[in-house]
């Protein structure tokens, strides 16, 4: 025992390799390759393995994927690759053990996006970017999501989830009715004499998309709260798709899981791809990243792809051989696939979104703004409740906070304060609608 007053501390990287070798955790095998044709060249992609969830310790990492298709000129997508994860990556503390790590995820995602949108508007540019954001750690994928581009997976069993919204004006009477109650219009481009063509837009700046990075002459109202889903895969693994909109205009969840059974990631993304731009041609840029997670023993070469490819296909190409005498294994794999859904939320409230529910009670600290990590003097936070129906129910001390700066940026998002791109927003030509009719 420690005699009063002292206190014994333990290195955060011992803890962890603790965790995982009482915990006995089988991390997955994680193989993945991605293929793209260019017409704008405003499609990015972002593959880091192995990242470290404490600096310095090689043993509790985690993988990140995503796509960035860019509408508008590149520079959202651009930024948004370089500076997205380290956003979503300050905003959980750094003393959390795995379980509150993942826990911590859909909330610190939300706060990495705001952030991200928040310092590129800054910039005073007006590109625009939609997000697929994946973070692997374990068996465990969160996928947060602004715009049309989608994650599906395909689980050992055969069965497809949808892990991304799809945050089209056209398709999400939900995301019109939130516009046009925060003071925005929806409606399609009229070229003169009541005539109307294309898909559903939003007024001012004629954008389809109700969710994005960037967009600053569209209106704040167009958020980048992203859509957040959180699933478990059994240890048979399973098979993710990542694509734009050049993949998906042309290609159905199923067709594009069916095109490429039986063939490694690097040659599925590729054949995505080529099917994609058979069916439609190349009208926009088209990307794909095939992630497959595996059990870490696998067959050596991938199983060719069956005539008549059906429900357990994918389980058939990447379980592990069990061997005669390996009864344990066959015990193993005999037990249900099963996706375990941990959390899905995609309202666009960040009163919602950062009210954390988690039982951690150091897990954000209370004088730091929630959304861009500024250290707040006591009393200068504005709760995240400030002006909501509940608010007078809630303590002065009830948090989450915002700082000044991030309270602006939810009443804009909200339509409680008019914002520059609002009221100055240039009238673009017809030109420009036909030049990029994709958005």
């Amino acid at each position: 025992m420690s005699l009063r007053g002292e206190h014994h501390t333990v290195p955060l990287s011992v803890l962890l390799k603790r965790e995982l070798a009482n915990e006995k955790i089988e991390k997955p095998e994680i193989v993945h390759g991605q293929a793209s044709q260019s017409k704008k060249g405003e499609d990015f992609t972002l593959l880091k393995t192995e990242c470290q969830r404490a600096i310095g310790d090689g043993v509790t990492t985690f993988s990140v994927f995503a796509l960035f298709d860019g509408h508008n000129g590149s520079a959202a997508a651009i930024y948004t690759k370089e500076n997205l994860l380290n956003n979503v990556l300050n905003a959980i503390p750094t003393d959390l053990n795995r379980d509150e790590w993942v826990a911590a995820l859909p909330r610190a995602l939300v706060a990495g996006f705001v952030k991200t949108d928040k310092e590129f508007q800054e910039r005073a540019q007006t590109s625009g970017t939609t997000v697929t954001f994946v973070i692997i750690e374990g068996w465990v994928i969160t996928v947060a999501s602004v715009g049309d581009s989608r994650c599906i997976l395909e689980s050992a069993e055969g069965e497809i989830y949808y892990l991304s919204a799809d945050h089209r004006l056209e398709c999400n009477e939900e995301e019109r009715d939130r516009i046009t109650a925060s003071g925005g219009e929806v409606g399609r481009l009229n070229t003169g004499g009541g005539a109307e063509i294309g898909p559903l837009r939003c007024w001012p700046g004629g954008l389809c998309l109700s969710r994005s990075i960037g967009d600053m002459d569209v209106g704040e109202y167009i958020v980048p709260v992203p859509y957040v889903k959180q699933v478990k895969l059994s240890t048979a693994g399973g098979r993710l798709i990542i694509s734009s909109d050049g993949v998906w205009d042309a290609l159905s969840a199923e067709v594009a899981l069916d095109c490429c059974r039986g063939m490694p990631a690097d040659a599925a993304a590729a054949q995505i791809v080529k099917e994609a731009l058979q069916a439609k041609g190349l009208r926009d840029d088209t990307t794909c990243i095939v992630v497959d997670i595996l059990p870490q023993e696998k067959p050596a070469v991938p199983l060719p792809p069956p005539k008549r490819p059906g429900k357990g296909m994918f389980k058939a190409m990447f379980r592990k051989k069990p061997s005669e005498s390996s009864s344990q294994v066959d015990k193993e794999y005999m037990e249900p696939d099963v996706v375990e859904e941990l959390f899905e939320e995609g309202s666009a409230m960040l009163s919602e979104r950062l009210d954390t529910k988690y039982p951690l009670c150091n897990m954000f600290k209370l004088f730091m703004c929630a959304v861009c990590q500024l250290e707040m003097k006591p009393g200068e936070g504005i709760s995240i409740h400030a002006g909501s129906s509940n608010a007078v129910k809630l303590r002065p001390w009830d948090g989450p906070f915002l700082c000044s700066s991030c309270q602006e940026k939810k009443e804009a998002m909200e339509g409680k304060r008019p914002t520059g791109g609002n009221d100055k927003t240039p009238l673009l030509p017809l030109s420009f609608f036909i030049a990029n009719l994709c958005y």
